[in-house]
């Protein structure tokens, strides 16, 4: 009873008072902790590939929703620009920013399907980074070819999204996708080929394709959301501690059981010598002297 009380206080007053309250209390953690099951693997995932930095190198990312994944990249030491449409979610992540003292992690609206428009965002990042997003997008081809074009040569891409043979969770991840753009999922997920057929068209290198939040996310996943109809103080009460078991398990259920991951995740990199490799080859094919040029 002494930790629902715990429970209600704080996440109540977060309802009701101050959405980033958890945030003030814990710091940094709660933006991982509350919510969505999933996002925590994803973190977990997104953490082993940022190393810590002090160069300044530069993140974007894009559909950053309440800029729990920024922030975090920005207290890692990246200059973070997060990118949403949602204007409520960018005051909230600006807020929590603050909160947890990542001062290099900003945010702005913006509609990502028109990242092309920003031609003062091209070739700027070392780091893009698209979490669970391009599922959301009708035309992922020019989503993934525009944020190639905000990346430097040689910046990586790294991205999650679900795993088009994921078993679901609940009744709505079986469908039916929308036709439209209207917040939700428009394709039940990816495949690895298809990952490598979206970054050949933007002229990405795939460097390795994984997947995360297995069977006990998924279960903890489901559990959340199914006590979340009752009240969602009792489903946080109940989750928050087993929260700790996916990352220590999973690997070993999915070894045993072979259980679908709910996402797939990408690593890929822009060539530093595009330019030069294309000449190269059109030199080779017609006998010709070829130039060398760097990009």
């Amino acid at each position: 009873m002494a930790y629902l009380c715990l429970v209600d206080m704080a996440v109540g007053r977060a309802s009701f008072m101050d959405k980033s309250l958890l945030v003030r209390i814990i710091g940094f953690p709660a933006t991982l902790l509350h919510g969505d099951t999933l996002v925590l693997d994803r973190w977990l995932w997104l953490r082993d590939r940022l190393p810590k930095t002090k160069n300044g190198d530069t993140l974007l990312d894009i559909g950053c929703g309440t800029g729990a994944f920024s922030v975090g990249a920005a207290l890692r030491g990246y200059e973070s620009l997060g990118l949403s449409w949602d204007e409520r979610n960018q005051r909230v992540a600006g807020e929590r920013a603050n909160i947890c003292k990542a001062h290099s992690a900003k945010f702005e609206v913006l509609d990502v399907r028109r990242l092309d428009m920003r031609s003062d965002l091209l070739g700027r990042y070392d780091i893009a980074i698209c979490l669970e997003n391009i599922e959301h997008i009708i035309d992922d081809r020019k989503l993934l070819t525009d944020i190639a074009a905000c990346m430097k040569p040689g910046g990586r891409l790294l991205l999650t999204t679900p795993y088009l043979l994921y078993r679901p969770i609940t009744q709505g991840d079986m469908g039916p996708f929308s036709p439209l753009e209207d917040g939700g999922h428009v394709r039940r997920g990816y495949t690895p080929r298809m990952l490598e057929e979206l970054c050949k068209h933007a002229g990405l290198v795939v460097e390795q394709i994984s997947y995360c939040s297995g069977f006990l996310s998924q279960k903890v996943t489901w559990l959340l959301r199914e006590l979340s109809r009752i009240h969602h103080l009792l489903a946080w009460a109940v989750v928050l501690p087993l929260r700790i078991l996916p990352p220590l398990l999973d690997p070993l259920i999915h070894k045993l059981t072979n259980w679908p991951y709910f996402s797939i995740t990408l690593e890929a990199y822009k060539p530093r010598y595009l330019e030069s490799h294309a000449q190269q080859k059109k030199g080779a094919d017609s006998n010709e002297p070829v130039s060398r040029c760097r990009v």
